[in-house]
């Protein structure tokens, strides 16, 4: 990463964002229709957010308390798709414009707050669905491909074929020794999980109905999977495709939003549009699940017995008008950001589970940015 920050300095500056001023209030901005939300998403920690805007893009923290760190309004067409890297002064961007203004769909820029300046611009022939951030990677999703570069060097350092994504479908691990990939397969419902240190591919046959939302564990041991469907919730051996754990959802059809999972691999939660938050219990003995020594496996499927249908954890009724992102807090806490501009965070009883007890719950266009620097 030092390395990386090093290159910064002889980069040119090729954006101008600058503080968002106006005579508005955000409330009043989002009354009258100016401000849209294009695009959320957690850092890999759950620690902050950033959330794309029309006219460009804010920096949340939420660790104790939700607070606003950064503003920035480049112009009025704003950014489709933000990342950010943990808390730290580096953000992936790409625009809302057409493809000849200043900031097209079909280029990711890689953005130093600290230095106001551009660190890398990666041009591509086709739209940018999606991209992930890690120490090591810069993963950019497109229709049918995934490009894979090193942070360091900028190089590509893999690209992978894939069927066609429309929701830019991809997840990372985001322990430094590892470094596990998946995405869609080529088949309704396969996933493909890269080991890209080891140079291993796995091709997982996780549903019937094609692949909705996916997410790894930290350290990229575990994947978790929902289909279009919706009723059900997968929990697989990342590196050997076994299916250790499948948790129903509810029993109609549903659009799952997001799955996440906690750092501590305890947990695994899911919003969806019935309105309800989901928290499921992963079990203890699936981390130490090893086929080689383990008389129960054949073919590395597990006994149905041992997954079959378990229920949510704990649960909380949310507005079902409204999209929301789940991530983890510290300890039993669950965190929400909405596509209405609404952050929610929860806790529930690690022991009984149930209705979980709702800590906080703020209009985060509401807040004002506040004097602290965040840095790598």
């Amino acid at each position: 990463m030092n390395s990386m920050l090093s290159r910064v300095r002889g980069v040119r500056g090729i954006l101008t964002l600058s503080k968002s001023e106006t005579s508005d209030s955000p409330r009043d901005l989002e009354a009258k229709g100016d401000l849209k939300v294009l695009s959320v998403a957690w850092n890999q920690d759950y620690s902050g957010f950033i959330v794309g805007t029309n006219r460009g893009f804010d920096v949340y923290s939420c660790n104790p308390m939700i607070k606003k760190s950064i503003s920035r309004a480049p112009h009025e067409l704003g950014f489709k798709t933000a990342e950010m890297l943990f808390l730290s002064n580096l953000f992936a961007l790409v625009g809302n414009g057409y493809n000849n203004s200043e900031y097209p769909p079909h280029k990711v820029f890689v953005w130093d707050d600290h230095r106001n300046t551009c660190f890398c611009e990666l041009a591509f022939k086709s739209e940018v669905i999606a991209v992930k951030l890690t120490r090591e990677h810069i993963v950019v999703v497109l229709k049918q491909k995934v490009y894979v570069y090193s942070f360091n060097t900028l190089k590509v350092y893999r690209v992978i074929e894939t069927s066609m994504n429309p929701k830019g479908l991809c997840c990372i691990s985001h322990v430094e020794t590892k470094a596990v990939l998946a995405c869609p397969g080529f088949h309704p419902g396969q996933v493909q999980v890269h080991d890209l240190k080891r140079n291993v591919i796995k091709y997982i046959k996780a549903h019937d109905s094609a692949i909705a939302c996916m997410t790894l564990t930290i350290d990229g041991s575990l994947l978790a999977t929902a289909s279009t469907k919706g009723t059900l919730i997968r929990i697989f051996n990342a590196l050997d495709g076994t299916l250790l754990q499948e948790f129903r959802r509810g029993m109609e059809r549903a659009e799952i939003y997001n799955l996440a999972s906690s750092s501590n691999l305890r947990w695994v939660a899911a919003s969806s549009d019935k309105g309800t938050l989901h928290v499921f219990r992963l079990r203890p003995d699936i981390l130490s699940y090893s086929p080689a020594s383990s008389s129960s496996f054949i073919r590395g499927i597990l006994p149905k017995y041992f997954y079959e249908n378990e229920r949510s954890f704990a649960q909380f009724s949310l507005p079902a008008s409204t999209k929301f992102i789940v991530g983890f807090g510290s300890e039993n806490n669950v965190l929400l950001v909405g596509i209405d501009g609404s952050f929610r965070r929860y806790r529930f009883d690690q022991a009984d589970g149930g209705q979980m007890v709702e800590l906080e719950h703020k209009c985060f266009f509401s807040l004002q940015e506040t004097s602290d620097t965040i840095v790598v």
